[in-house]
């Protein structure tokens, strides 16, 4: 449905040139929106999808193993769309303070993103609401080191920001200009806690997405941010127990489409092709994650026996393993920091792993070693490959 533009202009001057900032309407959409058959069918199986992945951390020995990586996993696609160069490889190295040759800003960034998501965790865990406050806190941590550390971190904006182009006159887009940032982020927040809002939790959060992006109240870190609060809105509203939907792969791969469809929410109030975007992203991504954890269970329950096939040294052998299990990629020290083992031992028992090809060496020197869960690790990578 085309109702027209969703908000208004203001003209405003900005360093000598005119520019046309975009205001939108609060949330709902009005008229409402149109829920064809097709649409609530797209909801149906997006929804259908969402439980499986809920239900398959039950078949899982330790869920936090697999959204340990899992979330990684995310922050490295998260951060590939805003331009980083960083890899799940370099991220895991960057953690275990062993990272030679990795981009150091750009590692620090997806590291950022790891910190502010399990920060807002943290704070939905202990019953804190999902807030403009709690959007701040994790801003502020996303930003806290490294590139857009000098960008006011935690803070709405208090200058124009624009996307696309060179400067606001040129831009593609202008976003509010900042004397309007604090009542639209905070008619947002009134929507996200349900106020005014017939829809289901699905379509609030594809609701949010877009409103949050247009608003674009940083002056950096909103992609990171607006992506993230899909995810914690279906947590916040018990739809997911754990927070496992992160759609930053399917915008990766489906980019133009996703920003094409931005502007025609902005412009010609469509907001149905979005919503039918977003639900197939939700479906397929869901689908996804379902298999991944499936594929990951079954590699380990293959590796494990292997393992313990190993006679005497199984026993040794299986804790350092299952330590590669948390961490994919790891040194020596951290296996018997894990362990308790001797190093010695932990030594012993990565060299019977290395000979059954569980792991592989990764840097080739003779001190301060690396090892990768290489099986595990190229299932974790699929779709993070910079193009």
């Amino acid at each position: 449905m085309k109702r027209g533009s969703t908000g208004r202009y203001e003209t405003t001057t900005l360093v000598g040139e005119t520019i046309r900032a975009f205001i939108p309407n609060p949330l709902p959409p009005s008229p409402a929106l149109s829920l064809s058959n097709r649409r609530q069918q797209l909801l149906e199986r997006a929804t259908l999808a969402l439980g499986r992945l809920d239900s398959v951390t039950l078949l899982l020995p330790d869920p936090n193993i697999f959204l340990y990586a899992y979330i990684r996993r995310e922050a490295v696609l998260s951060s590939q769309i805003e331009g980083t160069q960083s890899s799940l490889a370099q991220l895991l190295l960057f953690e275990i303070e062993q990272a030679p040759g990795v981009p150091i800003d750009d590692v620090q960034e997806v590291s950022n993103y790891v910190a502010a998501l399990n920060h807002g965790l943290k704070r939905l865990q202990e019953g804190f609401p999902l807030s403009n406050r709690l959007i701040r806190e994790m801003h502020e941590i996303l930003l806290s080191h490294g590139r857009g550390s000098n960008r006011s971190p935690g803070e709405f904006r208090q200058s124009q920001n624009w996307i696309g182009g060179t400067r606001p006159g040129n831009a593609h887009f202008v976003p509010a200009p900042p004397g309007n940032v604090e009542e639209c982020m905070a008619d947002l927040e009134t929507f996200i806690h349900g106020q005014n809002n017939p829809y289901p939790a699905l379509i609030k959060a594809a609701l949010a997405h877009v409103q949050f992006e247009t608003i674009h109240p940083f002056l950096d870190g909103n992609g990171r941010i607006g992506r993230l609060l899909i995810a914690f809105i279906l947590h916040h509203d018990k739809i997911l127990s754990q927070p496992l939907l992160y759609l930053s792969l399917f915008f990766k791969q489906h980019r133009a489409e996703y920003y094409r469809l931005l502007d025609l929410v902005r412009t010609e109030g469509d907001w149905e092709s979005w919503i039918d975007f977003f639900l197939e992203g939700v479906e397929q991504i869901a689908s996804n994650a379902v298999e991944t954890a499936k594929r990951l269970l079954f590699l380990s329950q293959q590796d494990e026996q292997k393992v313990q096939k190993l006679g005497r040294s199984a026993s040794t052998t299986l804790r350092v393993y299952r330590v590669l299990c948390e961490r994919p990629l790891v040194s020596l020290n951290h296996v018997c920091e894990q362990t308790g083992l001797s190093f010695p031992a932990a030594a012993k028992g990565m060299s019977l792993l290395e000979s059954t090809d569980i792991v592989r060496e990764i840097t080739g020197q003779q001190r301060n070693r690396v090892f990768a869960y290489h099986q595990y690790l190229s299932i974790l990578n699929e779709g993070t490959e910079r193009p």
